[in-house]
């Protein structure tokens, strides 16, 4: 009788954890869902490119290897272009129709923020977002998790060092009046509020926008030694090209983690020369000859038959810590086993440079933040702040 009982009782175990398993989105037998809503063509296609490419290369691998606890990865990108309704018509698919068990690498401030409407109300996590907004951990936090320090602690480092290298008394900002773009002017206003300077003036940007003679014309005369930028990709580089076709050679440009990127670097003609950027992790190109980077370009190039650039080496990171988090989290793998798993997380990532950690009060995952300088076409290390 008690051998009957212990085997019902250990069946019904079973079953019970089956339901759970068959009630949690995204999740089978032998497949895991992962969704992405990306900019693969719009004004941060520089960045959401390499990310995914990055990424794939990495859950390739990962599936080739058998997967996590027998399960096979998917991952199903959305392309957004850096709009909104295209944002939400892939959010809907992703959540509805694909039914994915996380959302990962969703590029973009605003992108987010109207996305957790969605992800919020199903309890969705949403992992390692490609925006440094301070937003990205806001309440209800439970199911988000950021990979790196945020775009306002990055302003606020950026601006702190050139200020004390070069004695900068009037601070400024151009920026897309977004939330990504309101949130690095805010860091660079409470530097400039902390060190006791002037902020001096600031303009406003349409992300189509390619004419910045005016607005340069503007800062020049507001006396502006520092500008903080958050502008897309190409902007960002037409504006430093601009401010030496004017002369503006005192006036330092400050990008963060959104213009840390090797196309920025590596522009023909000495375009970008001296333009500064705060982020969170190193240069890929200026660690390539380590054991991790140097691996990483080799498999990369393998796969792709180019170049990787700094976000790729970010994608494949994040996907690489998902990878960890999932293992962690065991086979019977639900949205509450996946948070614990993430609350694990605590390690060096030697590919990126930084260290991760992860727990219930620590939901993002480095703290870091580097200064860098465009130096001879390649990105320069000049100060770390941990």
């Amino acid at each position: 009788m008690k051998k009957t009982l212990a085997t019902l009782a250990a069946a019904t175990a079973l079953a019970s954890a089956g339901m759970v398993q068959a009630e949690t989105q995204g999740v089978t037998d032998d497949e895991i869902v992962i969704g992405s809503v990306n900019d693969l063509s719009g004004i941060f296609a520089a960045i959401g490119v390499p990310a995914t490419k990055g990424a794939e290369l990495y859950f390739n691998k990962l599936n080739e290897a058998g997967g996590v606890h027998g399960r096979q990865v998917r991952l199903v990108t959305e392309d957004h272009g850096y709009q909104m309704p295209r944002a939400m018509q892939g959010f809907n698919k992703l959540l509805n129709r694909d039914q994915v068990f996380a959302m990962f690498q969703n590029l973009g401030t605003p992108i987010n923020l109207a996305g957790f409407q969605l992800l919020d109300a199903k309890g969705i996590p949403n992992v390692a977002p490609l925006s440094g907004a301070r937003q990205m951990l806001q309440d209800p936090i439970d199911n988000k998790f950021t990979l790196f320090s945020s775009y306002y602690d990055q302003a606020i480092t950026g601006v702190t060092y050139l200020a004390e290298e070069y004695g900068a008394q009037k601070v400024c900002a151009m920026y897309l009046p977004t939330d990504f773009g309101k949130e690095i002017a805010e860091g660079a206003k409470a530097a400039t509020e902390e060190l006791g300077l002037t902020f001096a003036a600031e303009t406003t940007h349409k992300p189509d926008e390619t004419d910045f003679v005016g607005s340069l014309s503007k800062l020049n005369e507001a006396g502006c030694d520092i500008v903080a930028m958050a502008l897309g990709v190409r902007q960002t580089i037409t504006v430093s090209g601009t401010a030496k076709k004017m002369g503006l050679d005192g006036m330092k440009l400050l990008g963060t983690s959104a213009s840390f990127l090797t196309v920025v670097s590596q522009v023909p003609g000495g375009v970008t020369e001296g333009f500064y950027a705060a982020a969170s992790w190193q240069d890929l190109w200026a660690r390539a000859d380590q054991e991790a980077p140097a691996a990483f370009i080799e498999e990369y190039r393998a796969a792709y038959d180019e170049e990787p650039v700094g976000f790729a080496m970010l994608g494949y990171s994040a996907a690489a810590m998902m990878h960890k988090a999932l293992e962690a989290a065991g086979p019977d793998l639900t949205h509450e086993s996946f948070r614990e798993g993430m609350y694990s997380l605590s390690y060096e990532d030697v590919l990126v440079g930084n260290f991760v950690d992860y727990g219930p009060d620590d939901h993002q995952g480095a703290d870091s933040v580097y200064v860098f300088v465009v130096e001879n076409g390649a990105w320069k290390a000049v100060h770390e702040e941990k």
